[in-house]
């Protein structure tokens, strides 16, 4: 049986400025999966709708796997043979859902003077309008038996498994050349996608989050044990989430002062079974942390 959260924050930098947080994050559990996924709306001046775009990006992710899941023992049986086919067919759908959804919301809510008036009459024209809504997107799906996910933009993925391993299954930084945009309002959205597929180990909990977060920490060890530290909680998660809500506020206004969306499916059973081990690794990894602390004094 899956659960799930998400949560988030506005960044520190956006309430000192009166900016809207421009991130969205969610979750659903449904039969047979459980789907986290985290969207980060982009800063710059034409993507002036970015949290509206950011939200779309969710909810289209969550609709168009709630529709290929339609028909569960179906789906595991197509995908365990035709993964890659069919992460592609999703990624399309998502698109064409997301660009439908923030056009319809153009259609409804036309461009205000107020925002016409940050922009020059030629320097307006040339924006497509899927540019106001530009956002990226972090998606991870826990199935039976397997795990797969992808992104479009920055942002991180991270899957903590039964025996305490920690991976950031997909690099952090983008792929795509230089001076192209990896958004979900780009003409070639659909070939951007980086994504994985996990089938050989079991999962207690996989993780999405906004760049907000990794780029709050001071290394990849860090960043992982941190998620350690979620999976060792998730035995009890009503009582942890004010904490971790406490602790991405701090984050943000300490660190980086951008928004923090953090995203969460979990294996109920599997969380509380484990959870001796996870606490264990938890041990291991503070250990570990000391080491290395003292071994940079030591240089």
């Amino acid at each position: 049986m899956f659960n799930g959260f998400s949560h988030s924050v506005m960044g520190a930098s956006h309430e000192k400025r009166g900016i809207v947080c421009q991130d969205s994050s969610a979750y659903k559990v449904g039969e047979g999966f459980a789907v986290a996924v985290v969207a980060d709306g982009h800063g710059s001046k034409k993507h002036f709708r970015s949290n509206i775009g950011s939200k779309a990006a969710t909810e289209a992710a969550i609709e168009t796997i709630e529709a290929f899941y339609k028909d569960p023992d179906a789906f595991d049986e197509n995908f365990k043979t035709r993964h890659k086919q069919i992460v592609k067919c999703v990624e399309k759908q998502i698109i064409m859902r997301w660009n439908e959804k923030v056009l319809d919301h153009l259609d409804n809510n036309p461009i205000t003077p107020e925002e016409l008036s940050k922009f020059g009459p030629e320097e307006f024209e040339e924006i497509p309008h899927e540019s106001y809504y530009g956002t990226t997107l972090v998606v991870a799906v826990a199935g039976r038996g397997y795990t797969w996910g992808f992104q479009i933009g920055d942002g991180s993925l991270v899957a903590v498994f039964e025996d305490g391993e920690t991976s950031m299954i997909m690099d952090y930084e983008e792929s795509n050349p230089a001076n192209i945009t990896s958004s979900m309002c780009n003409a070639m959205a659909a070939t951007m996608f980086d994504s994985f597929y996990v089938d050989k180990k079991r999962l207690l909990c996989i993780c999405v989050s906004t760049d907000g977060l990794y780029t709050s920490f001071g290394s990849d060890y860090d960043f992982l044990d941190y998620h350690t530290i979620i999976a060792g909680q998730l035995a009890n998660p009503d009582a942890f989430m004010p904490s971790l809500q406490n602790n991405m506020k701090k984050r943000s206004r300490f660190g980086t002062e951008d928004d923090i969306s953090v995203a969460c499916v979990y294996d109920v059973e599997l969380a509380t079974a484990n959870n001796d081990i996870i606490k264990a690794k938890i041990a291991e990894n503070k250990r570990l942390a000391a080491e290395r602390r003292s071994n940079l004094l030591k240089r």
